[in-house]
């Protein structure tokens, strides 16, 4: 009588191990070089860079598209998930269109800034 709890006790241990496993393998893939969690992008692909190598490697084409007037590394809504944001003196359909939606598997969102000026000393 008591073989069937032993097989039951076993089958228990062995789908434990098994989500450990599972979960460490999982974990372990979604790390950055640095130690942090990567934050996948909506789109579902892992970025594969940090993402101020790729904003340094795309500033020059995100600026030279007609009505953006910055460049900078965000969040998304969420607060958590990391994004390239593009500062346009105004935003236009025409703009959204420019602008491509990732780039190397970060969120590129556009925002309305207004035309920036730098201060004038005193």
């Amino acid at each position: 009588m008591t073989l069937p709890v032993h097989r039951c006790q076993l089958a228990f241990l062995i789908c434990i191990e098994l989500f450990f496993c599972s979960y460490l393998a999982v974990t372990s893939c979604r790390r950055k070089s640095g130690g942090e969690p990567a934050q996948p992008a909506k789109s579902g692909a892992m970025p594969m860079r940090d993402i101020n190598d790729v904003l340094r490697d795309h500033d020059e084409e995100l600026m030279a598209i007609p009505g953006v007037v910055g460049v900078y590394v965000g969040v998304m809504a969420d607060e958590k998930t990391p994004c390239l944001k593009v500062m346009a003196a105004r935003k236009t359909p025409e703009l959204d269109r420019k602008v491509p939606k990732i780039l190397e598997g970060y969120p590129v969102v556009v925002e309305e800034s207004g035309i920036i000026r730098p201060m004038r000393g005193k």
